[in-house]
C-alpha cells in the first residue's frame, strides 16, 4: 500500500479528494456519499441535487474535463446529459 504522509491531516471540503466512485445518474437512489466535488468525463447538462439545497438545478453546458467544486446528494437522470461522471469525496 502507499505510504500517505498526509493521513494524520484534517480533511476540509479545500482539501483534495480522498475518495472516488464511479456515478450512475438515479432519479432515485441518492448517492452513497455526498461528493466535494464531480468530474465530468463527457460534457453536457448535469441536473443535481445540492448537499442543503431543498430542490435540483441543472448545470447547462458542462465541458468535458471539467471539476464542478460542488456538494451533492443526488444527480437526477432527469435532465442529465453529461456522461462518465465521478464523484469526488
Amino acid at each position: 500500500m502507499a505510504v500517505d504522509p498526509f493521513e494524520n491531516f484534517a480533511q476540509s471540503p479545500m482539501a483534495p479528494a480522498t475518495d472516488c466512485f464511479g456515478i450512475l445518474p438515479s432519479d432515485v437512489a441518492d448517492l452513497p456519499s455526498a461528493t466535494k466535488a464531480l468530474y465530468i468525463g463527457t460534457g453536457g447538462d448535469v441536473n443535481v441535487l445540492a448537499v442543503s439545497a431543498s430542490g435540483p438545478v441543472v448545470l447547462r453546458n458542462v465541458g468535458a474535463g471539467t471539476i464542478l467544486p460542488i456538494r451533492v446528494a443526488k444527480v437526477l437522470a432527469s435532465g442529465t446529459t453529461a456522461d462518465h461522471i465521478i464523484g469526488l469525496g
